[in-house]
């Protein structure tokens, strides 16, 4: 008699491919399994970039993307929807219509809007769908300052909880914004939670040297699949934002520009943060 083997949790991750292997699809896949999670995928769109930056975006047919992620969904269980760049109007309205017919499922997503290099990746009307019909779908939002402010259409003189604030308005359960563009003169990086009704909660970590490629989908897709095994949510963020750092800290190059997170180590070492 055959043995039953044990299911894992299966996490539904929709975003853009990278040929680098630095970012996008590939960093979910490797981020989702490190973290106990079986990922699946769905691809919004394919890109030309490499690690210094986006030189081509090419976004798949809507129903194709549809298409996709209806096979996985008719015949896995998903435990959560990671969702990363999307590419086009069209592709962000399916992906809408997804969510939509499976409301059971947490989503958590990190707006890719602009590339490492600089590459805009995001214009305004799919900004304003984003705002209206997508961010009061998510479980949890990631942007990091610079998307926040975007996101929120705020300008330099507010604050990142004000941004914080701003943006819980608009309709997600929780947003996290990452901190790793301010205070660049500053040896420490800090990362806030906000939820409804209660206090910011502070992360600080210490700031790494160099520039990253997929750090944002790293820390996504690490929360997503913490979510899949049954963390709440800000013990999911708490664990993604540590594997997210060792990641990074790890990191190698592979071409001219920025470095790539480590995903896949194993033991990692035992180390101090600060909470405030």
């Amino acid at each position: 008699m055959q043995k039953k083997l044990p299911r894992l949790p299966v996490v539904l991750a929709i975003g853009g491919h990278d040929p680098s292997g630095g970012a996008g699809i590939q960093a979910d896949i490797e981020s989702i399994g490190a973290n106990g999670c079986h990922a699946t995928s769905a691809l919004s769109c394919l890109t030309v970039q490499d690690s210094c930056n986006v030189s081509q975006l090419i976004p798949l047919p809507a129903a194709n993307l549809t298409d996709q992620a209806v096979a996985i969904l008719n015949d896995c269980q998903i435990s959560s929807f990671k969702i990363g760049l999307l590419g086009s109007l069209s592709v962000t309205e399916a992906v809408v219509g997804l969510l939509r017919d499976n409301p059971e499922i947490p989503v958590i997503f990190d707006p890719v809007l602009a590339a490492g290099g600089g590459s805009d990746l995001a214009d305004e009307v799919l900004l304003n769908y984003i705002r209206q019909e997508l961010l009061p779908l998510c479980q949890l939002i990631t942007p990091n300052t610079l998307e926040a402010k975007r996101l929120t259409e705020s300008n330099k003189s507010t604050t990142i909880d004000d941004d914080g604030e701003i943006l819980l308005g608009l309709g997600p359960k929780a947003v996290l914004i990452t901190g790793t563009h301010e205070l660049t003169g500053s040896d420490k990086v800090t990362h806030r939670l906000y939820q409804p009704d209660t206090a910011p909660i502070s992360s600080t970590w210490q700031r790494l040297s160099g520039e990253f490629h997929g750090s944002g989908c790293t820390l996504s897709a690490a929360i997503a699949a913490r979510m899949a095994v049954g963390e709440t949510l800000e013990k999911a963020v708490r664990h993604g934002l540590e594997y997210s750092w060792l990641s990074l800290q790890r990191s190698f190059r592979t071409g001219k520009c920025q470095s790539i997170p480590e995903r896949l180590f194993r033991n990692p070492r035992q180390h101090h943060h600060d909470h405030s």
